[in-house]
Protein backbone atom coordinates (compact mmCIF):
# COMPACT_ATOMS: atom_id res chain seq x y z
CA UNK A 1 0.00 0.00 0.00
CA UNK A 2 1.00 3.81 -0.86
CA UNK A 3 1.08 6.01 2.07
CA UNK A 4 2.57 9.20 3.20
CA UNK A 5 5.83 8.65 4.85
CA UNK A 6 5.56 9.57 8.11
CA UNK A 7 8.33 10.36 11.01
CA UNK A 8 7.93 7.25 13.00
CA UNK A 9 9.13 5.46 9.38
CA UNK A 10 12.87 6.93 10.44
CA UNK A 11 14.60 3.30 11.50
CA UNK A 12 13.15 1.96 7.94
CA UNK A 13 14.00 5.21 5.64
CA UNK A 14 17.65 4.86 7.74
CA UNK A 15 17.64 1.13 6.67
CA UNK A 16 16.81 1.89 2.80
CA UNK A 17 19.17 4.58 2.50
CA UNK A 18 22.18 2.82 3.65
CA UNK A 19 21.43 -0.84 2.30
CA UNK A 20 19.81 0.74 -1.30
CA UNK A 21 21.52 3.92 -1.53
CA UNK A 22 24.61 3.67 0.23
CA UNK A 23 24.78 6.28 2.29
CA UNK A 24 25.29 4.95 5.82
CA UNK A 25 24.28 8.00 8.41
CA UNK A 26 23.71 8.03 12.32
CA UNK A 27 19.87 7.20 12.91
CA UNK A 28 19.46 10.18 15.10
CA UNK A 29 20.84 12.50 11.86
CA UNK A 30 17.89 10.56 9.86
CA UNK A 31 15.38 11.34 12.36
CA UNK A 32 16.31 15.12 12.79
CA UNK A 33 16.39 15.30 9.06
CA UNK A 34 13.33 13.65 8.51
CA UNK A 35 11.20 15.32 11.35
CA UNK A 36 12.13 18.99 9.70
CA UNK A 37 11.82 17.86 5.80
CA UNK A 38 8.32 16.40 6.57
CA UNK A 39 7.49 19.27 7.87
CA UNK A 40 8.05 21.55 4.97
CA UNK A 41 5.25 20.29 2.82
CA UNK A 42 5.28 23.01 0.37
CA UNK A 43 8.63 21.89 -0.36
CA UNK A 44 9.15 18.32 0.27
CA UNK A 45 7.00 15.31 -0.40
CA UNK A 46 7.80 12.02 0.59
CA UNK A 47 5.73 8.46 0.11
CA UNK A 48 6.36 5.06 1.07
CA UNK A 49 5.43 1.55 -0.10
CA UNK A 50 4.31 -0.30 3.13
CA UNK A 51 4.43 -4.33 3.18
CA UNK A 52 0.82 -4.57 4.68
CA UNK A 53 1.36 -8.22 6.54
CA UNK A 54 4.25 -7.17 8.17
CA UNK A 55 3.84 -3.42 8.68
CA UNK A 56 7.24 -2.85 7.09
CA UNK A 57 8.38 0.25 4.65
CA UNK A 58 9.79 -1.50 1.68
CA UNK A 59 10.58 1.45 -0.47
CA UNK A 60 9.81 4.81 -0.72
CA UNK A 61 10.52 8.28 -2.79
CA UNK A 62 11.24 11.74 -1.71
CA UNK A 63 10.67 14.91 -3.87
CA UNK A 64 11.48 18.20 -3.52
CA UNK A 65 10.04 21.04 -5.42
CA UNK A 66 12.39 22.63 -8.21
CA UNK A 67 12.20 25.80 -8.88
CA UNK A 68 14.56 28.89 -10.20
CA UNK A 69 14.35 31.45 -12.77
CA UNK A 70 14.56 30.47 -16.10
CA UNK A 71 12.16 27.21 -15.82
CA UNK A 72 8.69 26.07 -15.08
CA UNK A 73 8.18 24.42 -11.13
CA UNK A 74 9.04 20.81 -11.58
CA UNK A 75 9.68 18.04 -8.85
CA UNK A 76 13.04 16.62 -8.18
CA UNK A 77 13.71 13.14 -6.99
CA UNK A 78 16.14 13.65 -4.30
CA UNK A 79 15.63 9.69 -3.50
CA UNK A 80 13.60 6.35 -4.55
CA UNK A 81 14.95 3.27 -2.92
CA UNK A 82 13.05 -0.48 -2.74
CA UNK A 83 14.42 -3.24 -0.40
CA UNK A 84 16.12 -5.51 -2.10
CA UNK A 85 14.09 -8.60 -1.57
CA UNK A 86 10.23 -6.58 -2.88
CA UNK A 87 12.67 -5.12 -6.32
CA UNK A 88 11.09 -6.29 -9.47
CA UNK A 89 6.79 -6.23 -8.18
CA UNK A 90 6.10 -2.98 -9.34
CA UNK A 91 6.86 -0.84 -5.76
CA UNK A 92 9.38 1.88 -7.64
CA UNK A 93 6.52 1.88 -10.86
CA UNK A 94 3.71 2.40 -8.23
CA UNK A 95 5.66 5.20 -6.40
CA UNK A 96 7.01 6.93 -9.24
CA UNK A 97 3.49 7.22 -10.57
CA UNK A 98 1.94 8.38 -7.64
CA UNK A 99 4.90 11.21 -7.76
CA UNK A 100 3.40 12.10 -10.95
CA UNK A 101 -0.03 12.60 -9.98
CA UNK A 102 0.80 14.80 -7.57
CA UNK A 103 3.07 16.86 -9.43
CA UNK A 104 0.39 17.36 -12.11
CA UNK A 105 -2.00 18.46 -9.28
CA UNK A 106 0.43 21.10 -8.52
CA UNK A 107 0.72 21.84 -11.59
CA UNK A 108 4.28 20.97 -12.33
CA UNK A 109 5.80 20.96 -15.77
CA UNK A 110 7.82 17.07 -14.93
CA UNK A 111 9.95 16.01 -12.89
CA UNK A 112 13.47 15.60 -12.69
CA UNK A 113 16.53 13.24 -11.01
CA UNK A 114 19.81 12.52 -11.11
CA UNK A 115 20.99 8.91 -11.08
CA UNK A 116 25.00 8.12 -10.71
CA UNK A 117 26.64 7.11 -13.99
CA UNK A 118 27.33 3.49 -12.51
CA UNK A 119 23.95 2.83 -11.78
CA UNK A 120 23.27 0.96 -14.97
CA UNK A 121 20.30 -0.93 -13.56
CA UNK A 122 18.64 1.84 -12.45
CA UNK A 123 19.08 4.15 -15.35
CA UNK A 124 17.38 0.86 -17.29
CA UNK A 125 14.22 1.40 -14.47
CA UNK A 126 13.48 5.11 -15.41
CA UNK A 127 13.92 4.30 -19.13
CA UNK A 128 11.33 1.89 -19.06
CA UNK A 129 8.86 3.91 -17.04
CA UNK A 130 8.98 7.11 -19.36
CA UNK A 131 12.42 9.19 -18.62
CA UNK A 132 15.07 10.32 -20.69
CA UNK A 133 18.58 10.84 -19.97
CA UNK A 134 19.04 14.57 -21.75
CA UNK A 135 22.15 15.51 -20.50
CA UNK A 136 25.50 14.80 -18.95
CA UNK A 137 26.97 17.03 -16.28
CA UNK A 138 29.94 16.29 -14.01
CA UNK A 139 28.90 17.30 -10.39
CA UNK A 140 31.45 20.00 -8.17
CA UNK A 141 31.28 19.92 -4.27
CA UNK A 142 33.27 21.58 -1.82
CA UNK A 143 33.30 20.54 1.55
CA UNK A 144 33.21 23.48 4.27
Amino acid sequence: MIRHLTFSDGVELNRLNQNQLGYTIPLSSTQEKLKRLLEDTQHHYFLAFEEESIKKVAGYVHAEVYENTYAEPMFNVMALAVDKEYQHNGIGTLLMKQLEQEAKARGYSGIRLNSAEHRKEAHKFYEHIGYKADKLQKRFFKEL
